[in-house]
């Protein structure tokens, strides 16, 4: 990976932080896009340290808010010039329903808008440093999910496993479109199910949330183990023309049947681009 540039958002903790610290290790000059600048910086100096790779950089972005998510795209587009690994792995569940600075329910602004937005503003870095890949981090929870057109915010009903349920299902859905959109541009697209990662990842959560924590806790992975499939699909030889796959542990997977609905895909696309006011080119 030496002399390769990799963007990974959500890179401070968790799988974001194994993910950026093998990509270092690995020799890539690593670009941390985090929301908090102390716990950033704290993680960017851990991973150089750890790693031996000065080549670690730190952009401010919070996913969850689309402005600072074009800041954050133009910094690193000004920045850098070229992207050869997009990951796109910050995320979140929320026992109550809250909004992002856009008014959009977080779970949804965060989880898919934010995955939606912030490769699009990439996208002709990415196509201009072909090959090229993007990771989407998804959950085996899309197959619980369905895309709930009526009330996709939530509104008149909030429960957060089925807003956590649906935006991972939007995770696989966007991956699928992109990936065909894609297909002959160099750039490839796929995403993962990492496990069922002990991480901070409920630290939001209360009641049935913390609930569903304690009730996985024997079949838990570490994040490092989590970042091992993100790593493969970023880095590995074998997958580098590999395109609109969705892996569990290093393979090919299946989906639920409503992933490769195209039908719902295409309503999904829309949606996302009127909420996110951005269009990709034909």
């Amino acid at each position: 990976m030496k002399g390769k540039i990799c963007v990974i958002t959500g890179a401070n903790a968790g799988i974001g932080r194994e993910t950026a610290l093998g990509l270092a290790r690995l020799g890539a000059t690593v670009v941390m896009v985090c929301r908090d600048a102390v716990r950033g910086a704290a993680a960017q100096e851990e991973i150089r340290r750890l790693s031996g790779n000065d080549q670690v950089h730190l952009v401010l972005g919070d996913l969850s808010w689309q402005d600072s998510m074009r800041r954050a795209a133009q910094a690193i587009c000004q920045r850098f010039e070229r992207i050869d690994v997009l990951v796109n792995n910050a995320g979140g569940i929320f026992s109550r329903r809250q909004e992002s600075p856009d008014g959009i329910e977080l779970t949804f602004a965060l989880n898919h808008l934010g995955y939606f937005l912030f490769t699009g503003l990439l996208l002709d870095k990415l196509k201009g440093s072909a090959p090229a890949r993007v990771v989407n981090v998804s959950s085996i929870a899309h197959w619980l999910g369905w895309i709930h057109f009526p009330d996709m915010q939530f509104r008149r009903f909030y429960f957060a496993p089925l807003a956590y349920h649906q935006s991972k299902l939007a995770n696989v859905m966007f991956t699928f479109s992109l990936a065909q959109r894609l297909a002959g541009s160099g750039v490839t697209v796929n995403c993962l199910h990492p496990g069922v990662i002990n991480s901070n990842f409920f630290k939001k959560t209360s009641g049935f949330e913390r609930l569903v924590k304690w009730a996985l806790t024997p079949i838990y992975q570490t994040p490092e183990q989590g970042a091992g499939v993100v790593l493969y699909l970023a880095s590995a030889p074998e997958v580098a023309a590999i395109s609109g796959q969705y892996f569990v542990n290093q393979n090919t997977a299946p989906t639920s049947p409503l992933a490769k609905n195209r039908q719902m895909a295409e309503r999904l696309w829309q949606e996302s681009e009127k909420l996110t006011g951005f269009h990709y080119a034909e």
